[in-house]
């Protein structure tokens, strides 16, 4: 009998210092501590009334982001889009390709980046590119972040029972 005492109690202990170990743990990663005030004005008593509902954050409806769209393009707030506003952004980007500004753009302002390109993989200035000097011209991308996996729910067979057949 002692010894299943001892057994329940040594468990208890480990119980209680794994709690604290992991909520001293998920405060140092980063957690917020928050006065228990705030938490409480955050969190739904069981005092408040029944069948009250918890109100969902606002979300940015279609129409805002058109909004938006439509206020970016309307330069001087007239409540409308003109053809030249409409364009302007086209305007800017061929601005920037034609270098020489004739109001022309020959091939070789349009292709004046890759051209660049180009020259400065050229290391040996052959004017081609060998196998190595190709690979420097490969386009610099963004790791993109990690994400879990998706768990896939398990449906059941069409049949109904969920099980094999026969």
């Amino acid at each position: 009998m002692g010894r299943y005492l001892a057994g329940v109690a040594s468990a208890l202990l480990l119980v209680t210092a794994g709690f604290f170990l992991w909520s001293g743990l998920a405060r140092r990663e980063g957690g917020v501590s928050m006065p228990p005030a705030a938490v409480a004005a955050l969190v739904p008593s069981a005092a408040a009334e029944p069948g009250a509902t918890v109100a969902e954050p606002p979300e940015a409806s279609e129409k805002t982001r058109e909004q938006k769209r439509f206020d970016r393009y309307d330069r001087n707030r007239d409540g409308k889009v003109d053809r030249d506003e409409y364009l302007l952004s086209r305007h800017k980007a061929f601005a920037k390709l034609d270098i020489n500004g004739d109001g022309k753009l020959s091939f070789e302002e349009y292709s004046a980046k890759a051209i660049g390109k180009f020259d400065k993989a050229d290391a040996d200035h052959s004017g081609t590119l060998d196998a190595a000097e190709f690979a420097t011209t490969r386009v610099q991308r963004k790791p993109r972040p990690k994400c879990p996996p998706v768990q896939q729910a398990v449906r059941p067979a069409p049949d109904g029972d969920g099980g094999e057949e026969g």
